[in-house]
């Protein structure tokens, strides 16, 4: 459903909200060895999320990312904006152009009731409690 970008916009923001000790920055090369994600594709999705203020940079020897703001109040919709747009939800999962309630896919009100759950998912769930998850051992966040 989400682009790759996106997956690793997920997969970075919460590698970092996990490793920012007291708002200290996260390299970028820590985040890409840790993820197995591509160096420069990494970079270009951070400057997007620091453009967009989820992010702040810093740069030197102990420069790196950190979360802009509180990972209680950063919900996982805004990173899925901000990467790959809402509208993802609004297209047909097969790719026909005119799928809608009226005129449907042979899987459109099915694959509506998946969409609906997952925007619920992501307007509701934020990274602090994605951390909590990771953090009593309910998930992982390390690339396997």
């Amino acid at each position: 459903m989400f682009s790759r970008s996106c997956e690793y916009a997920l997969q970075s923001v919460l590698f970092i909200a996990l490793n920012s000790k007291d708002g200290q920055a996260v390299g970028l090369k820590e985040i890409a060895a840790s993820q197995n994600i591509p160096l420069h594709f990494l970079s270009k999705i951070l400057q997007t999320l620091v453009k967009n203020k989820v992010l702040i940079s810093t740069k030197g020897p102990s420069g790196g990312f950190a979360l802009n703001k509180s990972p209680k109040q950063l919900k996982l919709t805004k990173i899925v904006e901000i990467i790959d747009g809402l509208d993802i939800f609004d297209r047909c999962c097969i790719g026909l152009k005119k799928c809608s309630d009226k005129s449907p896919c042979p899987i459109h009100f099915d694959y509506k009731i998946v969409k609906n759950k997952v925007k619920d998912v992501l307007n509701t769930k934020t990274v602090f409690q994605l951390c909590e998850d990771v953090k009593n051992g309910h998930s992982i966040v390390t690339y396997i």
